[in-house]
């Protein structure tokens, strides 16, 4: 039931990033336990019961081992089957293109770049690959410059959410500046004007939102550690705390995310089913008086 001006929103994506899982459970830097996070994180994903799609932008393993990417698909797919999700794996710079092409897409082990285009039933959904081998910053390059303008000079139904790893948005942080998506004027060229209704991203460990070429654009944060961005930007540095992934929802005249924290306390479940039904039996105007109070 509609109880507001806008319906329910038309498809409901899952966007997590920078999982840096490691082969046999091993800590990152010998701190941070990026399974026990990313278990965290899917076990409050489940209680979602249903999702479009789940896309995670990049740096899926942290040293791009086989048996991190392995470990990984047996994490996450069976989490996206019974949440009916399709499933969009996005390239990170801590990403090796050849294991991630073989263990997750069953694809030759090279070094092409990792791109791919769903359909959400009218919604299209564009991966790029905004990695360089051998080096942290981003690129997205001539030739997949071209393949995506191509590809959105065909609009989709319901519009083009493209989804990559490094955000085309400045930081406050010096360390991500040096590590930024280099390219990003000649992606504007492409990008604006086009059907692309938001771009979600990752690679900064925490979650931020800005505009791109006219686009939302919407940064998740990590799943194993994220930033702790209240200090001063020279001083920011990695806390194994505030770990969240996006809920992004797509609705005819607009996008929105909504930043879901991993840890959470328990509800004080007063929105019951019950209290939803009795909701539904009223008017309008009666339900607007439910939620009022008298001034005096």
């Amino acid at each position: 039931m509609q109880y507001g001006q806008h319906p329910a929103a038309a498809r409901t994506i899952v966007h997590l990033s920078d999982t840096h899982l490691l082969a046999a459970g091993a800590l990152i830097g010998g701190a941070w336990d990026a399974t026990a996070g990313l278990d965290r994180l899917l076990a409050r994903l489940e209680r979602l019961g249903s999702a479009d799609a789940i896309v995670v932008t990049g740096d899926l393993t942290d040293l791009g081992e086989p048996d991190a990417y392995r470990a990984l698909a047996a994490a996450v797919e069976p989490v996206a089957e019974r949440l009916g999700a399709r499933l969009i794996w996005v390239a990170g710079n801590h990403d090796e293109r050849p294991a991630m092409r073989a263990e997750l897409l069953g694809l030759s082990a090279d070094e092409r770049p990792i791109t791919s285009v769903a359909d959400l039933d009218g919604l299209r959904i564009i991966a790029l690959d905004s990695t360089v081998p051998g080096w942290h910053h981003g690129e997205i390059g001539d030739e997949q410059l071209a393949w995506l303008g191509s590809e959105l000079a065909r609009p989709a139904p319901l519009g083009t959410i493209l989804a990559l790893h490094h955000p085309p948005l400045p930081s406050h942080v010096p360390m991500f500046d040096i590590l930024e998506l280099r390219d990003q004027r000649s992606l504007a060229e492409v990008v604006r004007g086009s059907d692309v209704r938001a771009i979600l991203a990752g690679h900064l460990h925490y979650a931020m939102t800005g505009s791109f070429a006219g686009a939302p654009t919407f940064v998740a944060s990590a799943s194993c550690y994220s930033m702790d961005v209240v200090r001063p930007p020279r001083e920011v540095n990695g806390m194994d705390a505030g770990q969240s992934f996006h809920l992004v929802h797509v609705h005819d005249d607009q996008v929105t995310a909504t930043v879901v924290p991993v840890e959470a306390a328990d509800p004080a479940e007063f929105f019951t089913p019950e209290w939803y039904a009795a909701l539904d039996a009223m008017t309008p105007d009666e339900r607007l008086a439910a939620f009022s109070r008298k001034r005096r």
